[in-house]
């Protein structure tokens, strides 16, 4: 059932996938600097958009926020995903999955405010994704702490009416689209 879910909205993203232009840049990034705010986050965590995902990184360096901090996935030898600052300057290296991460060796953290991609989402906060379980797995193992936020950054037309959910699924805490903040 996931894979067929999966499979159509992989499909319907690469068909209708659109720059975000300055005005959906700015909802994005005043709805996350908002909760940033609120939730007093200096430590971010987002991905580097693959596979015609919205391009969070245009969004997150236009906020201003002071001591705010990037951090960006890394899959470990283990399996487990950690996140690791981001240097702007710094060169991206490419994961065995053809993703962009940065250097290993850079700063380990556990961002209080994690940004999350995901393929389909539905009105529960139900995300599916790739279907390695990494955001899953890393979500799961942070949820103890209270202070971890989690927000799925998609295109409105990723919502599906339900995302079969198993005991391992991780629910979101905030789904973003171009249109509104589902909480």
């Amino acid at each position: 059932m996931k894979k067929k879910i999966r499979d159509k909205f992989l499909k319907l993203r690469e068909k209708k996938y659109f720059d975000l232009d300055k005005k959906n840049q700015s909802f994005f990034s005043n709805q996350i600097t908002k909760i940033c705010k609120n939730y007093k986050v200096n430590k971010i965590g987002f991905y580097y958009p693959i596979n015609y995902e919205v391009d969070i990184i245009s969004i997150v360096s236009k906020i201003k926020i002071k001591n705010l901090k990037p951090f960006l996935p890394v899959v470990e030898k283990n399996n487990k995903m950690s996140f690791r600052e981001w240097k702007t300057l710094e060169p991206f290296y490419v994961n065995r999955f053809g993703i962009l991460e940065p250097n290993k060796k850079n700063k380990k953290t556990k961002p209080q405010l994690i940004l999350t991609p995901l393929v389909a989402f539905d009105q529960n906060k139900n995300r599916l994704g790739y279907g390695r379980g990494f955001y899953d797995r890393f979500l799961n193992q942070v949820s103890k702490q209270k202070n971890i936020i989690s927000i799925g950054i998609a295109f409105s037309f990723q919502e599906a009416k339900k995302i079969p959910s198993e005991k391992h699924d991780k629910k979101l805490d905030y789904i973003l689209t171009e249109k509104n903040l589902i909480s």
